[in-house]
């Protein structure tokens, strides 16, 4: 085979690549697509009429609907700040104190919630409720919350103070500051990008939980209450909806990748 031969099959195979590509994201986000634009359609059948705001209006009047968003706010709030807290504990610990009994089994059960399926832990969680007798309710949610969230917290932090220089505590140390003073004037600016990620990552994921929620819920939160409109076919209020929970949830993730990649 000539140089130009290897050339030719090297372009050949660049093209089939990209078409590969475009396939695959117009498979996966054409759907998304369709279903943004239709949530403006007037009509509430699959066919185009007029451009209109219809949809959103009912939504915002309907009081279930209203109810469940308030009910998700309140567990993805509260769920965050507590997880990001108990999060970035379970990273400093981990990465600053190299020995301590049980660290592994520590490490080992950090990473559970991330790798185990979600029906798995939902399982174990409403098990786990009803053997202590506890009636379910938003608390039971804001707890299970809190026990799949800390973990994808501690993941960002632990990514953020593994490129942080020891060093620089050791100077303040150093310099007669003490670990709590080192910590609030060093530390924790430094890795506060990675906190802050780790606080959206957490809301974005408190406020698009079905699976655990559905397990564990008392009130409907936002995204239950959409699964369960669902099962009775598909309106263009789910459209609406639908759209609002997808440029949250794209408003908080890309957030949470510039805090992550901020120096």
């Amino acid at each position: 085979m000539t140089t130009r031969d290897g050339s030719a099959l090297t372009r050949r195979l660049d093209r089939i690549l990209k078409g590969h590509a475009w396939f695959v994201y117009l498979f996966f986000y054409l759907p998304i697509l369709v279903l943004i634009v239709f949530s403006f359609n007037e009509s509430r059948f699959f066919t185009w009429e007029a451009l209109s705001l219809r949809w959103y209006r009912q939504m915002f009047a309907n009081d279930n609907l209203m109810a469940a968003l308030w009910a998700s706010l309140q567990v993805a709030a509260v769920s965050t700040v507590i997880s990001t807290a108990l999060g970035t504990a379970a990273a400093l610990a981990l990465e600053r104190y190299k020995r301590f009994l049980g660290k592994r089994t520590f490490d080992a059960l950090l990473y559970l919630p991330v790798i185990i399926p979600d029906v798995t832990m939902a399982a174990m969680l409403l098990v786990f409720f009803t053997s202590l007798g506890r009636q379910l309710s938003i608390t039971t949610i804001v707890l299970s919350h809190i026990a799949f969230n800390i973990s994808f917290v501690s993941i960002v932090v632990r990514a953020r103070l593994a490129n942080l220089d020891p060093a620089l505590e050791e100077a303040a140390a150093d310099l007669y500051a003490g670990r709590w003073q080192a910590f609030r004037k060093i530390t924790l600016p430094l890795i506060m990008p990675g906190v802050l990620g780790g606080a959206l990552l957490a809301l974005t994921l408190s406020l698009d939980d079905v699976v655990i929620t559905q397990f564990v819920k008392g009130p409907d939160t936002l995204p239950t209450f959409v699964f369960g409109l669902i099962k009775r076919g598909v309106t263009p209020e789910i459209n609406a909806v639908s759209t609002l929970m997808l440029t949250a949830s794209v408003v908080l993730v890309l957030g949470s990748l510039a805090l992550q990649r901020r120096n």
